[in-house]
């Protein structure tokens, strides 16, 4: 639509227009009512698992001691991961001012917020008495008890909430513009209100986008630091405690750079899947698929060094339990989740070296697919194989994830969808008025 406008007024006009119709006249209405039906059919699995969970305890899942970490603390890892590549995405190329990121920031970060909410929910759940939870949070109360900072559940209660209020707040000062402009257009009375109140008043004066510019910046700025210490913390979890295969000082920027690659694989999916349903292909160009790849392929590259410190840290330790840990995920009985990682990882990634693939919406979107699964494989590895076969011999114990567990998991991916998919519904899914201005940036640069 953009290239067939005439003038740069008629572009930017088309352009606000192809963004703004899809809440107040969405497309392909059948298709969103069927994703949206699977999506709650996983949310009420999600539901009957923490009733299960509530009403009989940890004791349904498969966690045992020496596992006593399993699946549940696996994917919250993922899922905090996950969001990461959104923060990157908005807040520091904003800074960097790449207006290419412009046509995909609004959905990255509303990816962020649903991945982190669902992060959050594990801790709680894996807690024995989930019901206490605000215990973890240091509050005034009669018995002037302060929870444990040495805990790592204390640590995940400040780096969780602060990521999650960070990145609301960073999500909603960016669409509170486009929230205005629907506002406007709307022609129905609820609709009308409902962006009307949304918007906070906003009427796009001098005054209110120079508030807004300043208020926009500084909570980019606030989240940029967040990426790396939020996951160097989960790092923390693992490299602070006494456990062979985790005491290594490559954790907090292996964690890192593992959690910007899962979450560009899931940009990647999620930008390719919109741009196929609302048809924008014109906005969501080959281009910003293109840097996607590129992405992709740089952290997977950084990740695979974190593979090759793990191995030469082990070998060079000389330690008999390193070693043995290391050989375990080789060969053991849990060998299928580290090769599992290494292949979903980086085998197909190395077809991103080509341009081709990585304009190719099919093939990028299989590619990042598998490192999606790859990743997860890699949480599991970490987790399991050093847990299971402790310092101890008579402590040994295996560990297989109980059918609770793997229905939590189902449903949590529906915690996630049933939001993304009303927010894709009712809200713009791109930022207008950034896409005006990277058209601007392209005309002036012509």
């Amino acid at each position: 639509m953009t290239e067939l406008a005439a003038t740069p007024r008629d572009r930017y006009a088309a352009v606000g227009e192809e963004i703004i119709r899809i809440p107040l006249n969405y497309p392909n209405r059948l298709a969103w009512w069927i994703c949206f039906g699977f999506a709650l059919l996983l949310l009420l699995m999600f539901f009957i698992s923490a009733g299960v969970l509530f009403w009989y305890g940890v004791g349904v899942w498969g966690n045992n001691i020496p596992v006593n970490w399993g699946i549940a603390i696996s994917n919250y890892i993922w899922f905090l991961g996950i969001g990461h590549a959104g923060t990157l995405i908005s807040a520091m190329f904003l800074l960097l001012h790449a207006h290419w990121r412009n046509s995909l920031n609004r959905f990255a970060e509303a990816m962020t917020l649903f991945a982190v909410v669902c992060a959050g929910l594990y801790p709680i759940l894996h807690l024995g008495r989930p019901w206490f939870f605000y215990w973890i949070a240091p509050y005034p109360n009669t018995m002037t008890i302060w929870p444990q900072f040495k805990s790592p559940l204390t640590w995940d209660f400040f780096a969780v909430l602060t990521y999650l209020t960070v990145s609301l707040l960073f999500w909603y000062i960016g669409i509170v513009p486009d929230l205005a402009a629907v506002r406007d257009r709307a022609r129905k009375r609820r609709q009308q209100v409902f962006y009307g109140i949304a918007a906070l008043g906003w009427r796009g004066s001098a005054w209110h986008w120079a508030r807004w510019r300043q208020s926009y910046r500084l909570t980019a700025a606030i989240a940029v630091p967040l990426v790396v210490s939020v996951h160097s913390e989960v790092s923390l979890l693992f490299a602070a405690g006494p456990i062979p295969g985790w005491a290594s000082t490559v954790f907090p920027p292996y964690f890192v750079l593992g959690a910007a690659f899962s979450g560009f694989a899931v940009v990647s999916m999620i930008a390719i899947l919109l741009r196929h349903a609302l048809g924008l292909g014109d906005i969501v160009r080959e281009r910003h698929l293109d840097l996607l790849g590129i992405f992709l392929l740089a952290t997977g590259l950084m990740t695979a060094y974190g593979y090759w410190a793990e191995v030469f840290d082990a070998l060079y330790s000389g330690g008999k339990q390193e070693i043995g840990t290391l050989l375990d995920r080789l060969t053991g009985i849990y060998a299928w989740s580290y090769w599992g990682a290494v292949v979903g990882n980086f085998l197909p990634l190395q077809l991103l070296w080509f341009r081709q693939v990585r304009t190719n919406p099919f093939l990028l979107f299989l590619i990042a697919l598998s490192v999606t699964i790859g990743m997860w494989f890699e949480r599991y590895m970490l987790l399991v194989t050093s847990l299971y076969r402790d310092w101890l011999v008579s402590s040994w114990g295996e560990y297989h994830a109980s059918f609770w567990e793997l229905s939590l998991f189902a449903g949590m991916l529906g915690v996630f969808l049933v939001p993304f998919l009303l927010f894709v519904r009712f809200l713009p899914v791109i930022s207008s008025f950034e896409v005006k201005e990277t058209l601007f940036e392209e005309e002036r640069d012509a």
